[in-house]
């Protein structure tokens, strides 16, 4: 018996996509599908590269397959990604970056950077294209923990226009404030001069095509904030936070803003730093010298994702002032998983934003009350 290629398609469409809940066919999820005898070969599109769901998705195809078309028959499932956007193409600003993604704190010190520059180098890991803004003018961080202190990016005339290229560390686009001064010079800026900073970080560097734009943002609500909601449309925001009550009390603040009507950036979730202490040498015991579970509790009562826990452990602080973050460990170690985790949930949490609510667009506004 000849196999089609309808028969096929048709046992796919029993396959949904865990987080979707559409069919793999009708999501246009399925590419180059092609039958030799007894092989059939094709292609399952994901959504991310940094997909959790990956071997679930394979395990259904192979089941589905066998099925509805015939047991014995052998399959070549290649798995590859394409990250969605709901972003027009061509657009005046950052016109190939598919997601822009604000990464907040309603307070300093709880390791917002740290969050930030660790995730950036895990989804690059795992195969997307990822930029990293250091938005956080008067007390950049980001060129430590890369590595990158006493770099400068170079500067190319397009168009008879300035442009910045921003330096690459571990597979990561940078920009920050920090490589356009003295290490030991102090930023003393109004407001203004800092929003104008952080717009030019948006229209005056070469990002080229990214899968997704990680903007940094300092501590608490302000004109940064501001400037990056009205400048371009963010895609979702993610509020880093500790466990301990006024840690979580300034979480609020940050997720308030980005929820009121005139903002209304979808949040993807929120991330618990700090989350317990695990010595180097206990790597199994856990104490919860901040409280417990803090976060989470607070995801829980907001209705938003929980993406993860990052546990208090020496190597992260020590990987972050080496400037070698410590999602590049090779060794699957806790802070490693962690990182991985986190990463996965997140470019999770992108792919449901993008499925299920309209496209987003810069915030219009004159005054905030």
């Amino acid at each position: 018996m000849s196999i089609t290629r309808e028969q096929v398609l048709n046992a796919l469409r029993t396959v949904d996509d865990p987080d979707l809940k559409r069919d793999l066919v009708t999501l246009n999820m399925i590419k180059d599908v092609a039958i030799e005898d007894n092989l059939i070969s094709f292609t399952v599109e994901l959504t991310t590269p940094a997909c959790p769901l990956k071997e679930i998705i394979r395990r259904d195809c192979e089941a589905a397959i066998h099925k509805h078309v015939s047991p014995d028959i052998e399959l070549d499932i290649n798995m590859s990604s394409n990250v969605t956007t709901t972003r027009r193409q061509n657009t005046p600003l950052l016109p190939e970056v598919k997601n822009i993604i604000a990464v907040a704190s309603g307070k300093g010190g709880v390791g917002k950077s740290t969050v930030s520059a660790n995730l950036a180098v895990t989804l690059a890991q795992m195969g997307a294209k990822v930029g990293l803004v250091d938005a956080d003018i008067f007390g950049p961080s980001i060129p430590t923990m890369f590595n990158v202190e006493f770099e400068k990016p170079q500067v190319k005339q397009v168009d008879g226009k300035n442009i910045i290229v921003p330096l690459e560390q571990y597979g990561v686009k940078l920009i920050s404030i920090g490589f356009l001064m003295s290490a030991d010079e102090a930023i003393v800026w109004r407001g203004p001069m800092a929003s104008k900073a952080l717009q030019q970080f948006l229209s005056d560097v070469e990002w080229g095509a990214l899968d997704y734009l990680i903007i940094d943002l300092p501590p608490g609500t302000s004109d940064i904030h501001l400037t990056l909601v009205q400048s371009v449309p963010v895609t979702g925001s993610v509020i880093v936070t500790t466990p301990q009550k006024v840690a979580l009390a300034d979480a609020r603040k940050a997720l308030a803003m980005f929820r009121q009507p005139q903002i209304n950036v979808p949040v993807l979730g929120l991330v618990e730093n700090m989350a317990y202490f695990t010595p180097a040498e206990l790597p199994t015991n856990k104490y919860y010298i901040f409280g417990e579970a803090g976060g989470r509790t607070l995801a829980e009562k907001s209705a938003i994702p929980f993406l993860g826990e990052i546990p208090l452990v020496q190597s992260i602080r020590e990987s972050g002032d080496r400037g070698y973050p410590a999602a590049i460990q090779s060794e699957e170690t806790t802070e490693w998983e962690a990182f991985a985790t986190l990463a996965q949930e997140f470019a999770r949490q992108v792919a449901i934003r993008n499925n299920n609510l309209d496209k987003t667009k810069p915030v219009e506004m004159k005054t905030f009350n």
